[in-house]
Formats: structure tokens, C-alpha cells, sequence
């Protein structure tokens, strides 16, 4: 199973992105959690107004699902200038990206998903664009051919990644802005929820924006799709109105848990307990247990797991911890091991 193919993903959807630009805050005083992130790009956007100069080209990384693309929008509106969007698989070539920079105008954001995925070729012609406004292009080929400077016009790159360390350093130098988003708490997530249910209409109870919220996996884009399926089901099973017992008859449905697991989830945790004793078990072996690629484990299904402090990697193999047998109401051996790694005596 792929992690596009789960509800809880936070990878966006097919055709999402249509429903979540009508929710999506469009100024920062509307953007609800990462309040060291908001505090200080209300100072550094409003500093950068009062000399009337663009903002400093600004680097946005963490875990898919929390808001970057959204925070480009809201610097492109405060900052009342144009914004340009792309990805780094899609600058395959220098051409594609100095076909962007000549058509930026004075102050635009640039904005570019995924921008630890541009080729070496590309990223050579971004240095000079982010550093000295300039773009050198050849014009000619073989010993006829000559380099030229165009000016460009002074913009803001914002960059997104959900892999900072695979940016190089001399890219990752030229950001003068760098902010990490990280998950949202569940009173961050009841609101965020809230918000959504009025903008689309939904009547809910606080009750059940917040069994919607916490079981989000700490990620608004999450959080989103679930209410929109709650939605569905309020409408279809309820009379509309999503209070907290349509919410949890809902997500059980859906077979999302109080946890926020999903049926992926469960499965791994289950085979490690029921087959493993628990673990330490090697990945391969999980993988061979419950018929999924080592990587779809590695990249889709841990993470989350690792977090939540349900499971750990150990030099010996991951293990399940004390939390995760409980969680289903198993009793935990004696060596079973705190999230913090202390085995109980």
C-alpha cells in the first residue's frame, strides 16, 4: 500500500488542493498555531515594508501536511506582491527556472515545493539569482558561444522541504530566513477544525471538532480530510451535525482510531507483538510478516509510530514499547521498554 492511498496521509490528495485553497488562511493573523514561526515573520515582514524592500529569501522545512505552502501564500499576500509556484521535479532544466526569474516582477515570491529535488544544473543558475539578482545564460554553442548577465528584478525565493538535510550547503547558505514547522497540538488542531467546519458549512459540536482533531496525527491537512469525511457521514447516517458521537461512529468507520492509527498501523504493531513477542525484530522480517516493502515501513509507516512513542529502533531491531501493549490492551512483558528506552524492573 502506498502512503497516497491512506486516509491519514499527509501527502496532499488528487484534486485536494482545490478544497484546501478555500480553506487555507490567506493572512498570518489567521494562521493558527507555530507562534514562534508567526512572530517572527510579522517582524521580519513588516521590517522589510517599512524599508520598502522584499523580504529575505526565506527557507520553510518539516513533515508534510503543516502549512508551508500556505505560509508562502500568506508572505506573498502581506508583503502585497505577486506569487509564482513550483517544484523541483518540474525545473528539469536551467531554461524552465530562467523562464520564471525573467518573468517575476518587482518584490514577487517565487515559490518552489520540494526545492531539495532541483537538479545541480538548476540550482547553479539559482545561486547568482538568489545572491546578485542576476542570471548568466550562454547564448551560441562551440567556440561561438559567449556568457551574458541579465539583471532580474529583486524577488523572494521561499523554498519548502520536507528533507532539509538534503539541501546542499552552499543553497541552504543563501537563505537569510529559515523556519522548521512542527506538528500542532490538539487545541491548535480543535481550531483549525473549527475554522474549516465554518468555511464549509459543517454545523459541529466543540466535542466533536475535537475527537476530529485528535486523532489528526498533529497535521491540519489531516485534519481537513477527516472532517470532510465526517462530513459526508453526518450527512448520509446523522442529521448533519457533527457532534462527538457521529465524529467517533465516523472514524471508526473509517478505521481511524483515538490514536489516530490506521489499519497499516495496527497491523504492524500487532505482528510485532503477536509474532515477535514484541521485538527486537529486524525490518525484514516485519516486512516478510505483514507482506509490505521494507520501504513503504521505513518511510510511510514508522515515522508516526517513532513519534507517538509506540515503537523504537534499536542496533538490535525496533522494538514495540510498554505504550503500544497497552494500547491494545495487552499486558507488557517483563523487559518491555519505556518510550524513553528504560526497561521496568
Amino acid at each position: 500500500m502506498l502512503e497516497h492511498d491512506r486516509l491519514i496521509a499527509a501527502e496532499p490528495e488528487y484534486g485536494e488542493g482545490r478544497i484546501d485553497h478555500a480553506i487555507r488562511p490567506k493572512h498570518l493573523k489567521d494562521y493558527i498555531g507555530q507562534p514562534r514561526v508567526r512572530e517572527q515573520l510579522e517582524i521580519f515582514m513588516g521590517a522589510a515594508k517599512l524599508r520598502q524592500e522584499s523580504l529575505d529569501h526565506t527557507l520553510v522545512f518539516g513533515p508534510p501536511g503543516l502549512g508551508k505552502t500556505t505560509l508562502a501564500n500568506i508572505i506573498a499576500t502581506e508583503m502585497g506582491v505577486g506569487l509564482k509556484s513550483t517544484s523541483g521535479p518540474v525545473l528539469e532544466r536551467a531554461g524552465d527556472l530562467a523562464a520564471m526569474l525573467t518573468n517575476l516582477e518587482p518584490g514577487d515570491v517565487l515559490f518552489i515545493d520540494e526545492i531539495h529535488r532541483l537538479s545541480p544544473v538548476v540550482e547553479e543558475v539559482l545561486y547568482p539569482a538568489m545572491e546578485d539578482f542576476q542570471l548568466d545564460i550562454m547564448i551560441g554553442e562551440g567556440p561561438a558561444a559567449r556568457s551574458i548577465k541579465l539583471d532580474l528584478p529583486r524577488f523572494t525565493l521561499v523554498g519548502a522541504t520536507t528533507r532539509a538535510g538534503l539541501l546542499t550547503s552552499p543553497l541552504r547558505d543563501r537563505f537569510g530566513i529559515v523556519q522548521r514547522l512542527e506538528f500542532y497540538n490538539l487545541e491548535e488542531l480543535t481550531e483549525i477544525v473549527t475554522r474549516s467546519a465554518r468555511l464549509l458549512g459543517v454545523e459541529t459540536s466543540h466535542e466533536g471538532a475535537v475527537e476530529v482533531a485528535r486523532r489528526s496525527r498533529g497535521t491540519p491537512r489531516i485534519a481537513n480530510r477527516l472532517l470532510r469525511r465526517v462530513r459526508d457521514y453526518a450527512e448520509i447516517k446523522g442529521n448533519g451535525i457533527v457532534d462527538v458521537t457521529l465524529a467517533d461512529a465516523a472514524l471508526n468507520m473509517l478505521n481511524v482510531d483515538h490514536h489516530g492509527l490506521d489499519h497499516m498501523d495496527r497491523r504492524l504493531l500487532l505482528a510485532m507483538i503477536d509474532k515477535f513477542d514484541g521485538g527486537p525484530v529486524g525490518v525484514d522480517s516485519i516486512s516478510a510478516a505483514i507482506s509490505e516493502e521494507r520501504g513503504t515501513i521505513e518511510d510511510v509507516i514508522e515515522p508516526y509510530l517513532i513519534q507517538q512513542g509506540l515503537m523504537m529502533r534499536t542496533p538490535r531491531g525496533r522494538v514495540v514499547t510498554r505504550q503500544a501493549w497497552l494500547h491494545f490492551n495487552k499486558t507488557p512483558h517483563e523487559h518491555a521498554i519505556d518510550p524513553e528506552g528504560e526497561r521496568r524492573p
